[in-house]
């Protein structure tokens, strides 16, 4: 089963993916606080009203930001395993950073050094607070595909990377909520391609940090609600550890794909006045 947040005709829906048809669900507009995955599992499916695919704009995964963990030292290298005695990096995502699977990333005129991150997000389906890692995968409604676009130069300008991450209108969440239970990640392949090159390309079987570790480790000091997304990590080949360095640039096109979960193109578009 897969989920989608949907605009048709002005309005916004949650709808339940079923080919290449969407079937909205009874009085829900967005995966959110006040969807847990046991209200959108239950919710009327209004199957007079399916819509095509092809008929509506495909909104973010999600409607807010939450913890975003990512890969910290080992950037640079292949995609690694998790180790022990290592703690992930953690910082925020707002909700104006979010944007649909097939929204312009908008390219700021302040920053020269945008760099991309494909990654796999992770939705939370139910509220927790000091979540127990063998109880973590009950609180997670399911996955989508995120390109964590960066600014390096920014990010880089402290030891705090907030200011690096959290652009306006610069990460796409999509296509489809895919539910835990309908995708196997633990091998899935994933994979960036920009403008037609493969730049990223490795399998989820080498996080460094377990999904559940990061559920665990975010939830000892704050509280997991639904509709709060995790990103996981992205592999090796961003654009700032290439020698050349590799920065998007107005009209390039990136593709980021999650075998089982599925991909999300953008086109990348100057900040116009």
């Amino acid at each position: 089963m897969a989920y989608a947040n949907y605009r048709y005709k002005g309005h916004n829906f949650i709808g339940e993916v079923h080919g290449e048809h969407l079937i909205p669900l009874a009085g829900l507009t967005d995966v959110g606080p006040e969807t847990s995955a046991d209200l959108l599992a239950s919710a009327a499916r209004l199957t007079e009203s399916r819509v095509a695919l092809s008929e509506v704009t495909l909104r973010s995964g999600v409607t807010k930001g939450r913890e975003d963990p990512l890969r910290g030292p080992e950037l640079q290298r292949p995609c690694r395993r998790r180790q022990h005695g290592r703690f992930p990096v953690l910082f925020p995502k707002y909700t104006s950073t979010l944007i649909g699977p097939a929204d312009d990333i908008i390219l700021p005129p302040e920053s020269t050094q945008v760099d991309f991150e494909g990654e796999l997000a992770v939705i939370i389906g139910r509220t927790g607070r000091r979540i127990a890692e063998q109880d973590a995968m009950d609180h997670v409604l399911g996955y989508c595909v995120s390109n964590d676009v960066t600014m390096r130069d920014y990010q880089n300008r402290s030891h705090q990377w907030l200011q690096g991450k959290v652009w306006d209108n610069t990460t796409p969440v999509g296509p489809y909520i895919v539910t835990r239970t309908e995708a196997d990640i633990s091998k899935a392949g994933i994979s960036t391609t920009l403008n037609g090159e493969v730049v990223q390309k490795s399998d989820l079987s080498h996080l460094i940090f377990s999904i559940p570790t990061l559920i665990a480790t975010i939830t000892e000091f704050t509280t997991l609600e639904p509709g709060d997304v995790i990103l996981t990590g992205t592999p090796s080949g961003v654009g700032y550890r290439r020698d050349p360095q590799l920065f998007l640039k107005d009209s390039d096109t990136i593709t980021v794909t999650v075998e089982g979960v599925g991909s999300i193109t953008n086109t990348v578009r100057a900040e116009t006045a």
